[in-house]
């Protein structure tokens, strides 16, 4: 989970005299080229999926390749180019931001396709390569960032997914003001979203009750502020209006402590209300949702516990409004645990290993159990329930040719009393690159 910082407007409006002296962002602008960047992030991603039921489970002619085999295996690399501009000098300047993003497909375990990775033809098929450019133009006045065009975005109730080998990328306008100290205030609209695997916009679609899909995403209105009341304390506020799909409204508080003798301790809170709106294209939706995660770190150990709860006549509803916009403590690897009335609990450990020594290891591992799913298919007479363990290791090398090049592994295993049980495991290799 990311901190987040949370304020009511007129809390802050009192601390904006201190910021009247400092020099503002614009006006320690080199220019548009002096301050530029361009970097290269490099993907390969590994992904296996392994019912435990098989291919006759659930398993249809329009499922995926690997759905229908009981397993599903992809392989694959993926390259971005990503261009930012500093600013023109003067009262406002004037910027460009530009990407392209391309996979290309390694293996796919002899038509086993299926976990997300590559875009498929119209025979079903994972495509060889695939593309896609796009940009933006921003302005700055002082503090303040206006951005129009293709973007990632990264806000509780608005998030692009990057879970794959290819982000989701957004079109639309943010504007980003930092004009008070510790506050941050967040306003975009939203009329297009690509998919992890499609070059096109709208690749995003609603789904309603029955499962069917309905048109992808018309707009999506987002407003919200971020705030560091003290070094310690923090939180966060979001509003957002997807159009005929939902609105939402998210709630963030953060606390971290330093007790000396390299020992800390964290609170993290986050809380949704999500309704229905307009045609329901997503369905009819009224629910609550929040979680807590208190956390106690000592050298290279960290422990952490949450709890989390879903309220309301229906489960969590996102994906319409990007694929990250979950900012929930047990939005893990495979389970989100916001299924109607579900109640999920989660233990987890994290071992840095640059205390014994190996800086850049570090070693994960959580388990997650919910009980009281209300309405799902297969659990019976009785409610639905799930458990989940997670296991991750990374090494980041820290010097050399290979400087920040990472090899992560991932592996999780699920099981609940309705639905499919997998396992699943990734190989994630990232070699990040910064050319200018």
């Amino acid at each position: 989970m990311q901190v987040m910082k949370w304020s009511v407007i007129a809390l802050a409006v009192a601390a904006g005299t201190t910021q009247m002296a400092v020099a503002s962002s614009q006006s320690e602008s080199k220019g548009f080229v002096e301050d530029s960047s361009f970097d290269i992030f490099n993907r390969a991603l590994y992904m296996n999926r392994d019912f435990k039921h098989g291919a006759s489970y659930e398993s249809t002619a329009n499922d995926a390749k690997g759905d229908r085999k009981g397993y599903r295996e992809d392989f694959g690399l993926g390259v971005r180019l990503m261009f930012e501009s500093g600013f023109t000098q003067g009262t406002v300047g004037v910027g460009v931001d530009a990407h392209s993003l391309s996979s290309i497909k390694l293996d796919t375990g002899d038509g086993r396709q299926g976990n997300g990775l590559f875009a498929e033809n119209d025979l079903g098929e994972a495509e060889d390569t695939q593309s896609e450019v796009g940009g933006a133009v921003k302005f700055r006045v002082s503090d303040s960032v206006l951005k129009y065009g293709n973007m990632m975005v990264d806000t509780p109730v608005f998030s692009t997914d990057d879970s794959r080998i290819l982000p989701e990328v957004a079109t639309g306008t943010l504007l980003t003001s930092d004009e008070i100290s510790g506050l941050t205030l967040t306003a975009g609209r939203f009329t297009a979203l690509s998919s992890q695997t499609g070059t096109g916009r709208d690749g995003i679609n609603g789904r309603n009750d029955d499962g069917v899909k309905n048109p992808g995403l018309t707009s999506a209105n987002i407003i919200g502020a971020n705030y560091s009341f003290t070094d310690n304390f923090s939180g966060a506020v979001f509003f957002s209006d997807v159009e005929e799909h939902f609105k939402k409204r998210y709630l963030n508080l953060n606390y971290g402590q330093d007790l000396g003798n390299e020992q800390s301790f964290g609170l993290d809170f986050n809380y949704y209300r999500t309704t229905d709106d307009g045609q329901n294209r997503s369905g009819v939706i009224d629910n609550s949702i929040w979680s807590i995660a208190p956390s106690y770190a000592i050298g290279g150990h960290k422990f952490t516990v949450a709890y989390q709860k879903s309220n309301g006549d229906t489960g969590y509803v996102y994906g319409i409004d990007g694929g990250g916009a979950v900012y929930l403590n047990n939005s893990v690897q495979i389970g989100d645990y916001e299924l109607k009335d579900e109640k999920s609990w989660q233990a987890r450990y994290d071992l840095n290993m640059a205390t014994f020594g190996v800086p850049g290891l570090s070693f994960m591992t959580r388990y997650i159990t919910s009980t009281d799913i209300d309405g799902v298919r297969d659990a019976g007479a009785g409610d639905g329930k799930r458990h989940e363990l997670n296991l991750e290791s990374k090494y980041v090398i820290q010097e050399g040719a290979a400087k920040d090049l990472s090899f992560r592994v991932r592996h999780a295993t699920y099981r609940a009393n309705f639905g499919r049980d997998l396992n699943d495991t990734r190989l994630i290799i990232e070699y990040p690159l910064s050319v200018l």
